[in-house]
């Protein structure tokens, strides 16, 4: 079976695409992976999405983005693709349950996955209580105590914006230094609400009746258990790009993000172009996935009538 485009991921930059590609009679097949987006499926609302004044889900949003999509002609396909032949075209596509398919446009927009610490109850309360993005859920934590977990840049991140929400939030790291670049340290060091737990391995994140409301600690100083109190712990310890499938066909950089040419989507593959998170190290925001997913829509069809 072949198809003029295939859009490699279902979140809000793939359906974004799959929109725009559709909407201009490209009959778009948009490939949803058997994981669900997590940032999306588990943030209660989002409430800085223009137009929606008192904030709409993430798994709504995702909804509607994948009923309009149909709805202007674009197919979806479950399955999780495990290869690709990107080496001539038609490009070659192995989607799991389905065989080989073929295409003559390629969108990627697979995005990352939140690198997790592997203590228990932490995949149990994700989203309620546990998060891997302050911009997600930080408004659920107005006047509360939180955790940030991690020692670098994304740390620092999470930290610096969690502070216009929190009472207070600690950071907890497992060295006594942090790995986070010096601007990012000073800037999170003179906001005062940011405290610092240094030489903390964490253990166990503890929940009651109401949801988290802690976490359990070594300290490497006393080598004792601490429990610390707080109404959410964020996991700030870095995310993958979901590149894996393309085994080096692909430019990336040294952390796996797909390299675009600056101010478009477009890869070192002519017909092949990249969009959201999975290219994006610096903003990952949903707005910004939106409009990359706009962008690769409108370079693919450029891409059509040059």
């Amino acid at each position: 079976m072949e198809y003029k485009s295939i859009i490699i991921g279902a979140g809000l930059a793939g359906f974004t695409a799959a929109v725009y590609m559709a909407r201009a009679g490209l009959k778009p097949l948009v490939i949803k992976g058997q994981r669900p987006s997590y940032h999306l499926t588990t943030t209660m609302e989002i409430e800085y999405f223009p137009g929606f004044l008192h904030g709409i889900s993430g798994p709504d949003l995702l909804d509607n983005m994948f009923r309009q999509a149909e709805q202007f002609g674009a197919q979806v396909k479950i399955g999780d693709v495990y290869e690709v032949d990107l080496s001539k075209r038609p490009f070659k596509v192995w989607l799991e349950g389905w065989g080989e398919i073929k295409t003559e446009t390629l969108i990627i927009a697979t995005g990352t996955t939140a690198k997790l610490l592997g203590i228990p109850g932490e995949k149990d309360y994700l989203g309620l209580g546990v998060s891997t993005c302050a911009p997600c859920s930080a408004f659920l934590f107005r006047d509360k105590k939180v955790l940030v977990i991690g020692g670098g840049d994304s740390a620092m991140e999470e930290a610096i914006y969690l502070s216009h929400y929190a009472s207070e939030i600690t950071v907890v790291n497992r060295s006594d230094k942090l790995r986070a670049s010096l601007a990012l340290q000073e800037r999170a060091r003179e906001i005062r609400k940011i405290r610092w737990l240094m030489n903390r391995t964490p253990l166990e994140v503890i929940t009651g009746e109401k949801g988290v409301t802690g976490l359990r600690v070594t300290s490497h100083e006393s080598g004792q258990e601490e429990s610390l109190e707080a109404d959410g712990v964020f996991i700030a310890i870095g995310s993958k790009p979901n590149t894996e499938f393309l085994a080096k066909q692909l430019p990336l950089d040294e952390q796996g993000y797909i390299l675009v040419k600056p101010g478009t989507t477009e890869t070192d593959i002519p017909g092949v172009f990249a969009c959201g998170d999975v290219q994006d190290r610096r903003y990952r925001q949903i707005l910004n996935a939106i409009g990359s997913g706009c962008m690769a829509a409108l370079d693919c069809q450029r891409y059509y009538t040059r």
